[in-house]
């Protein structure tokens, strides 16, 4: 395993791209902490953002992982260029020659993705953990470490998801088309979705478009702001009531491991059928 992964980063290490895009992901997901900084005063109205208690433990965990899931577009870049590269450099094939099996090439870019999210994720945890313990209002053990399965969703979810652009990366061979068939394949199942949607209920077309890929993912975290207790607060005197599961189902992690395991599956049987 160790051997697969040093393969891989001594290949990224030596791309520019790749390290750039990684670079910006990183910082991005540093750039988190900014958000505390946030600050305004409209005549009598003083605005802190931190204050509003979106960095209070346990609230933080569910906060911060919503809002960074939507970095992973960076880091999808680098997988999908990371596999098209293979093809443009011809390092696939002069892999194969030197003794690596199809098999030992698509684990290796599996392991991959599986060390970029488990790196995100830890990365998220610290910059959220210490965010947390500057500006939380509870600074208790239980509570400081209650909600992390959000963590864990994050995690199945960026797996999930560098799979999918594996799986697209080995099936089209050019990054630029490959990421353009993710794009359309993502407006494709929204587009569906809110068609089921309209024409029939949100109900129905959440019990069917749960098992979709990029429906599935989604749904491992779901939207944090309806908790916070100023949207339930303004939401309460227009005379309404928020009713929001908030939870991590075990359900839809399956769906999103079922959906990851497919991915790889077919990228490996699309690699062996493949003449080289």
């Amino acid at each position: 395993m160790l051997r697969l992964i040093n393969i891989e980063f001594h290949k990224l290490k030596h791309n520019r791209a790749s390290r750039i895009l990684t670079l910006i992901y990183f910082g991005l997901l540093t750039s988190i902490a900014l958000v505390a900084a946030i600050k305004f005063d409209i005549g009598k109205i003083n605005f802190h953002l931190a204050e509003q208690g979106i960095f209070n433990f346990p609230y933080i965990w569910h906060f911060n992982t919503f809002i960074t899931a939507f970095l992973k577009f960076f880091l999808l870049l680098v997988i999908v260029s990371m596999m098209a590269n293979e093809y443009s450099y011809k390092t696939l094939k002069q892999n194969l020659i030197d003794g690596l099996s199809k098999k030992e090439f698509i684990l290796s870019k599996f392991y991959t993705v599986i060390v970029f999210a488990l790196i995100s994720t830890i990365f998220v945890f610290i910059v959220s953990l210490i965010l947390g313990l500057i500006y939380s209002d509870f600074n208790e053990l239980s509570i400081i470490f209650s909600g992390l399965e959000y963590l864990l969703a994050y995690f199945v979810k960026l797996v999930g998801f560098f799979s999918m652009g594996l799986f697209f990366g080995i099936l089209i061979k050019r990054s630029a088309f490959a990421v353009a068939a993710i794009i359309v394949y993502f407006f494709a199942e929204l587009l569906s979705y809110f068609y089921v949607l309209n024409k029939f209920s949100e109900v129905y077309a959440n019990d069917i478009f749960q098992f979709f890929p990029l429906k599935a993912m989604w749904d491992l975290i779901k939207e944090p702001f309806t908790r916070l207790g100023a949207v339930k607060s303004v939401v309460k005197q227009i005379g309404e009531d928020i009713v929001v599961d908030h939870s991590v189902h075990a359900s839809g992690i399956i769906i999103v491991l079922i959906w990851t395991f497919l991915f790889i599956f077919l990228s490996y049987r699309l690699l062996k059928k493949r003449d080289l």
